[in-house]
């Protein structure tokens, strides 16, 4: 009994209660919560701001009390840290800047990058430069915003490609990854971030495996940066081609990888005709970060049965045991927040809750830049890891353009 209740003082566990308490003070409060402010031009946005890095301060400590880590340096640490990510938030938010679909995890990243590259990142700020911390507690409260009625019920078809797609494509992936002799840790990476959700997906898959951070970040900048020329190109073909605006909306859906971009897209595919393309488009990417959750499932059934070595087959209880938590964490906000609440309340404090997720994901970003040197990402030894990325993503490009075609052009209105 008392082996059973310690499991629960352990980080994993802890992180997810700090999930579960942000999520009941967004439902309880959601008027009361506070929001990263997209600009700093006024006092309410600085008071706003301010609430918000008093809310993880207070966050960040009690975590770090209850795991016994030193306290002493977190609050020049968060702040800077707070900071950068504030930055990151304004310079996103620039006209000009947002036009090009540039997201503020995008600058998160390369403020952080820029900072360890340029100087040495002194010992006291590193006290708050928990990625994995803030990454996790993130993912619990994109659970929230993941509502599998509404998804099922205006995107079956969605849900079908989705469930089509996310596995042809990642097994690919992880075919290729194996062929072209890249480690399993980055293969799986890479893998999920292609086939299933990018960034998240990447994030998630990291925290399931216990991955290098090194590695995962390497992974975000493939996917914040390859989502670009995407999410102009894939349109214009999709016109080109004289695809319906539903198929394109599925085929942009199904293979861009950033919801922002995502959205974009299908605005960009519309061109002022109607929103068909960017709903749908929104409709698959959601339907895909629904299986989130399963994937992770599946990838940590799969890691923890063969092995560091492929050697080793655990019993049930050892699999429990390394099963990541904050996934636990994950699927029951989408049950709770999908089968408790309404679908007008659950999506009204989703809009909280999101903008949690989207400032620890940032937060999260800057932490990992500040681990990160250029060196590490752009090395010799990832030029394989690209070649695999590029490759599966031409794949996922190809394979999601037919079963858009099929599902969104062929099945559905012969259904209709």
């Amino acid at each position: 009994m008392k082996k059973w209740l310690k499991q629960f003082g352990s980080e994993d566990w802890i992180i997810v209660f700090a999930g579960a308490a942000i999520l009941a003070l967004a439902a309880i409060f959601p008027h009361s919560m506070p929001s990263i402010p997209k600009t700093l031009t006024s006092l309410s946005d600085w008071l706003s701001a301010g609430y918000m890095f008093l809310f993880v301060l207070v966050l960040t400590y009690v975590t770090s009390a209850l795991l016994g880590k030193p306290l002493k340096w977190i609050f020049p640490s968060l702040l800077v840290i707070f900071g950068l990510t504030l930055c990151a938030q304004m310079i996103a938010n620039i006209p000009a800047v947002k036009e090009f679909g540039f997201e503020s995890v995008f600058f998160a990243v390369i403020l952080g990058l820029l900072i360890s590259n340029l100087f040495r990142v002194p010992e006291w700020l590193k006290t708050a430069v928990q990625s994995e911390f803030y990454i996790k507690i993130g993912i619990i409260c994109l659970g929230s915003t993941i509502l599998f009625g509404e998804v099922m019920k205006s995107g079956a078809y969605g849900f079908a490609q989705s469930l089509i797609v996310v596995f042809t494509v990642w097994y690919f992936a992880y075919w290729i990854a194996k062929k072209m002799k890249v480690d399993s840790e980055m293969g799986t990476m890479l893998a999920s971030a292609v086939s299933i959700c990018g960034v998240s997906a990447a994030i998630a898959t990291c925290g399931v495996i216990k991955g290098d951070n090194k590695k995962l970040s390497y992974v975000i900048s493939l996917v914040l940066i390859i989502a670009i020329p995407m999410m102009y190109v894939l349109p214009w073909l999709g016109n080109l081609m004289g695809l319906s605006p539903e198929v394109t909306g599925a085929w942009l859906g199904g293979t861009i990888d950033t919801t922002g971009a995502v959205a974009a897209a299908g605005t960009l595919a519309d061109k002022g005709n109607g929103d068909v393309a960017a709903q749908t488009a929104v409709i698959v990417k959601s339907s895909q970060n629904v299986l989130l959750g399963a994937a992770a499932f599946i990838i940590s059934l799969m890691w923890s049965y063969q092995g560091k070595n492929q050697q080793e087959k655990p019993t049930l209880g050892v699999i429990w045991d390394r099963f990541p938590k904050f996934v636990v964490g994950f699927i029951l906000a989408s049950l709770v927040f999908s089968f408790c609440f309404d679908t007008e309340t659950a999506k009204a404090v989703g809009k909280v809750t999101k903008g949690f997720q989207n400032t620890l994901f940032s937060i999260a970003f800057v932490c990992i830049g500040l681990e990160t040197r250029f060196k590490d990402i752009f090395g010799k030894e990832n030029r394989k890891p690209l070649t695999v990325f590029l490759t599966a993503q031409a794949f996922n490009i190809l394979v999601t353009l037919i079963i858009s075609y099929v599902i969104f052009g062929l099945i559905k209105p012969l259904l209709a």
